[in-house]
């Protein structure tokens, strides 16, 4: 299994994991009784424990600290492990109750009712109720109850009840388990982690910087091109920023974050961002106005991570995905040396930066450039791939771009072997 977690904060979490089953579960068992209502009991505690220690480590993975998505292999795996534990948390509360009431019920119907509904003045367990009707709100749109998700600004408004949420289950669990010291410990670090995340970011995290420059690539797609009011940001080709527009005169979005990959290269002073009309947000950000303020806070990700640094790379980009090979391509040298990129595109009018990345492909930074169109040519295939790239199967291979062509390409690229670990992918299909 440690095989599987290849970056450190996988493994942090796995240890941790482990380190709290160990100390729990002799205590809990000691002080179950013997018999099914006593084994229903043991693990009505253990779902109980394990449930809450899944959503303090959900609320954990919120903090968002630049650089930190390293130790997990990047923003997007990031939110994949937060909704993973946020799920089991609920699933692993709602088996805390089922199976203590079964525990109850088994002496007695009536002990069954006075175990979840005692008197008011038993707040522990109404702090527990409290906290599964919150954690419910919560998730609600994530794993779309009512359907899926129809505004990000309201369910990341919705999301904000996690905070209250988490100080009800930690009054539960400090007043009604033995584990008075794990709780504190462990929402220190949650609450700390909500507190930077919702709070402190925002003074100290973003970063202002002003529009100088809308340049337009397409009718739904423009570059913005930011200086710096404060210090510069260093970062690294493929990497992405939130950025947060503080324009009254936007017609939607203002004050409102969104990931936004750079296309700039790190030795630039100014900030260049690709940005597509895909909602309300971004298409008012077509129109925005030179002079606007913005915010900016970040980097992130970790899309050109060399697992085998010998090997030439493959970038395939489409869409508004080809931003981070732009960049790359703009710092040139050791970034695009023996690199060859595919641009995917509709059709040649939507390869909005192919005329940027012809001129520089034509340098001495050996980065050769294929343009695919995918209404003259229909989805790329084993053989246009042989055709232009004989050598892809021995290549590092970065993918990013819609998820539907991401995983299109994944599936082909392994049906001609080439080892998961030489893919690298990302998308923007995460909150």
């Amino acid at each position: 299994m440690l095989n599987t977690l290849r970056y450190p904060g996988e493994r942090l979490l796995l240890a941790i994991g482990l380190v709290i089953l160990i100390v729990t579960v002799p205590q809990l068992w000691q002080v179950s009784s013997s018999g099914l209502q006593g084994l229903m009991t043991f693990f009505g505690r253990l779902t109980g424990v394990a449930g809450l220690v899944a959503l303090l480590g959900a609320a954990s993975l919120a903090v968002r600290l630049p650089g930190l998505d390293r130790w997990f292999g990047g923003l997007p795996r990031i939110w994949e492990l937060h909704r993973a534990l946020g799920f089991w948390g609920f699933i692993l509360t709602l088996l805390h109750v089922a199976l203590l009431a079964l525990a109850a019920y088994a002496h007695h119907p009536q002990v069954m009712l006075t175990t979840l509904y005692p008197p008011v003045t038993e707040w522990p367990v109404w702090a527990g109720w409290g906290a599964l009707l919150l954690l419910t709100l919560v998730l609600a749109p994530t794993l779309q109850f009512f359907g899926p998700p129809q505004d990000y600004q309201r369910w990341k408004t919705l999301h904000r009840l996690s905070a209250p949420m988490l100080v009800l289950a930690l009054g539960h669990g400090m007043a009604l388990s033995p584990f008075f010291g794990l709780w504190v410990v462990l929402g220190l670090v949650a609450t700390g982690a909500l507190f930077w995340r919702f709070l402190f970011s925002r003074r100290w995290a973003r970063k202002p910087w002003e529009v100088t420059t809308v340049t337009r690539l397409a009718d739904d797609v423009v570059e913005l091109e930011l200086r710096p009011l404060a210090s510069p940001l260093r970062f690294e080709p493929g990497q992405f920023v939130y950025m947060t527009p503080q324009s009254p005169l936007l017609s939607a979005g203002n004050n409102e974050e969104h990931p936004f990959t750079l296309s700039s290269a790190p030795d630039e002073k100014n900030l260049r961002l690709g940005i597509k009309s895909l909602g309300d947000a971004s298409e008012a950000l077509q129109s925005i106005p030179p002079g606007a303020r913005v915010a900016i806070e970040g980097p992130y990700g970790t899309l050109f991570e060399r697992r085998t640094p010998t090997a030439k790379q493959l970038w395939l980009g489409g869409g508004i995905g080809i931003t981070p090979f732009v960049s790359a391509a703009r710092q040139g040298g050791a970034a695009t040396a023996d690199s060859h990129l595919f641009y995917l595109a509709d059709r040649p009018e939507r390869a909005y930066y192919q005329s940027i990345l012809e001129s520089l492909s034509a340098g001495d930074g050996g980065l050769t450039l294929t343009c695919h169109y995918f209404q003259q040519q229909g989805p790329l295939t084993t053989e246009y791939l042989e055709a232009h790239c004989p050598d892809f199967r021995a290549r590092e291979i970065y993918i990013c771009g819609p998820p539907a062509m991401n995983s299109h390409i994944v599936n082909l690229l392994k049906d001609n072997g080439v080892p998961t670990t030489h893919i690298h992918t990302e998308a923007f299909d995460f909150l």
